[in-house]
C-alpha cells in the first residue's frame, strides 16, 4: 500500500491518483492530510505538495488539481528521458514535472472545455490539441509516464506490490448503414437505381438488381466474413449498429426490418454488440433513450457500449447523458481523421466532469486508429504510423483500439487494403 499525503484532498487528486496508481499500476493507495499519520507510516509513502516533509518520495505540485473549473493555462512542453512532459517543477521534486496534473489535463480533456476553433463537423480538431502541436499525439504519454513512475517507485520501495498488465487489441466495426441496397423501400431504391444509371455505374445496377431478387448478398453485409475471422483467430471485435430514425443525417434502414434485426442478433452470438448513436441521439437524451431501448429489444441484454457516429463529442453534456441512462462504456474518444491518442492514453479510464468536479461511472475506451484516415494518408505512411503506435502500446502493455466501418470490407471498397490493416493490428497472417 502507498500512503499519499497532501494538505488538501480534492476530487481531482482522488481521481487522477486512483487512475495512475490503482488502475494503471495496480498499487493500493490511501490518502491522508494528517502529518503525524504520514510520518509514523513505515511503508511506502509519497507526499504531494509545495515542499517535502522529510526524506519521503516527494512530488511537487502545480495548482491545477487544487483548482475548480477551467481557465487558460500556460503550458511548456519539455523533454524527459526519451519522452516529453509538461508542468515542470524544481529539482527538489523526485520527478521533474507534476505527473498527476499533466495526466489530469489530458484525461479530463481540459483543453476541450476551453475556447477553440471547431472543424466543419463541429468537432474539436486534432490541430487544436497540445499533443498535435507538440508532436506527441502518437504516444500514449500518460501510460509512458506511469511506467517510468513505477520504475522510480520500485527503486525507492522494492517491496511495493504492483499488478501486471497485458497488451490487448480490439477492433470496433461501426455500421452506419448495415445494407447498401437491401430493404431500402421502393422510393429510395428506385431513386438509387436512377442515380446509378445516370452515373453509368452499371456494375452497381446489376448488383442492386441481384440483391433485390435475392441471388446475391448485399455488398455491405460482410458480417459473416468478420465473424469467421473472429472464430479462426480468436480476436476481439466490438460491433456498433445504428438504429436511428431516418433523417437527413441518418440514412440507415428501419430498425423494424427483419433482415436488419437478424444481422444484429447473429453478430451478437459471437461478439459484443453496441449502439452507434445517431445524429440526434448525440444531443437529445430522449432520442438516445429511444435508440437504446430499440437495441435492448433486439439483443435482450442492457446496452453497455456506445459510440458517437460523428465523433463530435460535446463534453461534458454528451457523456452525462450516457451516465443518466446507465450506459457505462463509450468508444468515441479519438480523432477520426488523424491517428493518435486524443486523451494521451491507451488505457480505459473513468470520465471526470470538470463542470461538476466529479468522477463519473462512465468508462472511456480511447481509440488510436480510424479507417477514415486512409483518405488523407498514403498506404506506406499509414502502415508505418500504425506499426509505431502498436509498438508504443505494446511497451506500456496497454490496449490498442482501431475503428473500421462495415463498408470498408465490401466489394465497393479497397477491401484487401482494409483487411491488411486489420490483420496488421491483430498480427494475423
Amino acid at each position: 500500500m502507498l500512503l499519499i499525503y497532501t494538505q488538501k484532498i480534492t476530487p481531482r487528486i482522488i481521481y487522477v491518483f486512483k487512475h495512475i496508481c490503482t488502475h494503471v499500476l495496480g498499487i493500493p493507495i490511501k490518502f491522508t492530510s494528517k502529518i503525524e499519520e504520514f510520518i509514523a507510516h513505515d511503508g511506502a509513502k509519497l507526499s504531494y505538495g509545495k515542499q517535502s516533509l522529510g526524506n519521503e518520495f516527494f512530488i511537487q505540485k502545480v495548482d491545477l488539481l487544487m483548482a475548480q473549473g477551467f481557465s487558460e493555462l500556460e503550458i511548456k512542453v519539455q523533454p524527459w528521458d526519451d519522452t516529453v512532459c509538461f508542468f515542470p517543477v524544481p529539482e527538489a521534486s523526485d520527478l521533474p514535472f507534476d505527473i498527476f496534473a499533466a495526466s489530469f489535463y489530458l484525461l479530463s480533456r481540459y483543453e476541450e472545455y476551453l475556447p477553440h476553433v471547431k472543424d466543419a463537423e463541429g468537432r474539436f480538431p486534432a490541430s487544436e490539441s497540445l499533443a498535435h502541436q507538440e508532436s506527441f499525439l502518437h504516444k500514449p504519454v500518460v501510460d509512458i509516464w506511469a511506467m517510468k513512475f513505477r520504475e522510480i517507485l520500485v527503486e525507492r520501495f522494492p517491496n511495493l506490490k504492483f499488478s501486471d498488465r497485458r497488451y490487448k487489441v480490439c477492433t470496433i466495426v461501426a455500421s452506419e448503414n448495415t445494407f447498401i441496397f437491401k430493404n431500402k423501400g421502393f422510393l429510395r431504391s428506385f431513386v438509387g437505381l436512377l442515380s446509378d444509371l445516370f452515373q453509368l455505374q452499371l456494375g452497381k445496377v446489376i448488383d442492386r438488381l441481384q440483391v433485390w431478387i435475392r441471388i446475391k448478398d448485399d455488398p455491405h453485409d460482410i458480417f459473416e466474413d468478420l465473424i469467421e475471422l473472429i472464430k479462426q483467430h480468436k480476436i476481439y471485435m466490438l460491433f456498433m449498429f445504428q438504429l436511428s430514425d431516418f433523417s437527413l443525417y441518418d440514412r440507415n434502414i428501419s430498425h423494424n426490418r427483419i433482415p436488419h434485426r437478424a444481422v444484429i442478433k447473429s453478430v451478437a452470438d459471437y461478439a459484443k454488440v453496441g449502439l452507434l448513436m445517431g445524429y440526434y441521439a448525440m444531443d437529445e437524451i430522449r432520442s438516445l433513450r429511444k435508440e437504446k431501448l430499440r437495441m435492448e429489444e433486439i439483443i435482450h441484454v442492457p446496452v453497455e457500449h456506445v459510440m458517437n457516429s460523428k465523433f463530435n463529442l460535446r463534453l461534458p453534456d454528451q457523456y452525462n447523458n450516457l451516465t443518466e441512462l446507465e450506459i457505462n462504456n463509450d468508444h468515441s474518444m479519438g480523432y477520426p481523421d488523424v491517428p493518435g491518442f486524443r486523451a494521451g492514453t491507451c488505457t480505459p479510464y473513468l470520465f471526470y466532469d470538470i463542470n461538476m468536479e466529479v468522477t463519473t461511472p462512465l468508462k472511456v475506451h480511447p481509440y488510436a486508429f480510424n479507417s477514415a484516415v486512409t483518405e488523407t494518408m498514403t498506404k506506406t505512411k499509414l502502415k508505418e504510423e500504425l506499426a509505431r503506435m502498436l509498438l508504443e502500446v505494446k511497451e506500456v502493455k496497454g490496449m490498442f483500439r482501431g475503428v473500421f466501418r462495415n463498408q470498408d470490407f465490401s466489394d465497393y471498397s479497397n477491401k484487401e487494403y482494409y483487411y491488411s490493416l486489420l490483420k496488421q493490428i491483430h498480427e494475423i497472417g
